[in-house]
């Protein structure tokens, strides 16, 4: 389990990449007013960790922080 202030640095990246992506995601017709990019970076990692990012043991944090900074648009 993630320390509170790690969780605190994770949930910045990825409010940070959430803003890199705003405007970028293609369009979907499940989203017919424009996709959250945000829940995207939060559900890519859930496939990705197979958990939310507050539940990725302490010692993934470091493959946590390079797979939200290489997701693209």
């Amino acid at each position: 389990m993630m320390i509170e202030t790690k969780k605190k640095e994770v949930w910045q990246l990825i409010q940070k990449k959430g803003d890199e992506l705003e405007g970028t995601l293609p369009n979907h017709p499940k989203h017919p007013y424009g996709r959250n990019p945000y829940a995207h970076v939060s559900s890519l990692i859930n496939e990705e960790f197979g958990c939310s990012y507050k539940d990725v043991d302490q010692e993934n944090i470091e493959n946590l922080v390079n797979f939200i900074k290489s997701i693209k648009g």
